[in-house]
């Protein structure tokens, strides 16, 4: 099976565009992929990436211009009989190492954190889901001693092939407020509408920005 899509995010002053291509090759699944292709003066090479991926163990990606290998692993342990699911990531040109734990405590609660290697960049996220339809994150950042908030709410059209997803989240360092909408749908893709605007700036100015995602399967 193999499976394809495409990708168009639009700013006013950067129209861009991805495709990727991924097929099931036994217990693998390779694939390639373009990123950030600008498409105002025409599509480029820039980012094409190629995988393999093992779900759920390993994941090792090839940027082809940059010639830098990123590799991912994942596991899961119990920790007090609950999943625990860790993820380490490595990128080889710039020697940055991620590494990602999330606890489920149970099916609305869970904790995560991302720490990298060598820095003061730890973050801690608690995630709360209300009845599966709103689901409030907030996160710590230990570097920047600052809290960021994050709350969306999934709304279920009924009789439709449609989900709507509202969500708003706040950054305490920077300021930043932003508010999405998402509309995804299984035989039409999933489009989205994203606006910003940074609290701190004397002249407050919204950024807006849209993307719609196609998939295919063959």
């Amino acid at each position: 099976m193999m499976k394809a899509s495409f990708k168009a995010r639009y700013e006013p002053d950067k129209p861009t565009a991805a495709a990727s291509v991924a097929v099931n090759a036994g217990d693998f699944k390779l694939r390639a992929s373009m990123t950030d292709a600008t498409v105002s003066y025409g599509p480029s090479l820039n980012g094409l990436a190629l995988a393999v991926e093992k779900p759920g163990f390993f994941i090792i990606d090839y940027n082809v211009p940059k010639k830098d290998f990123r590799f991912q692993f994942m596991n899961t342990i119990r920790v007090a009989e609950k999943p625990l699911n860790l993820t380490y990531i490595h990128s080889k040109n710039d020697q940055r190492t991620i590494l990602n734990g999330t606890l489920a405590i149970d099916s609305a609660n869970k904790v995560s954190a991302n720490h990298v290697l060598g820095t003061a960049n730890t973050k801690v996220k608690y995630t709360y889901s209300h009845g599966g339809l709103t689901t409030f994150e907030p996160s710590y950042d230990l570097g920047k001693n600052a809290w960021d908030f994050a709350v969306s709410h999934k709304v279920n059209v009924f009789g439709a092939d449609v989900d709507d997803v509202f969500r708003a989240t706040y950054q305490t360092s920077s300021k930043d407020l932003g508010v999405e909408w998402l509309r995804s749908s299984k035989t039409q893709g999933t489009f989205k509408v994203i606006a910003s605007v940074n609290l701190a700036e004397e002249r407050k100015t919204a950024k807006l920005c849209a993307e719609t995602t196609w998939d295919y399967v063959m």
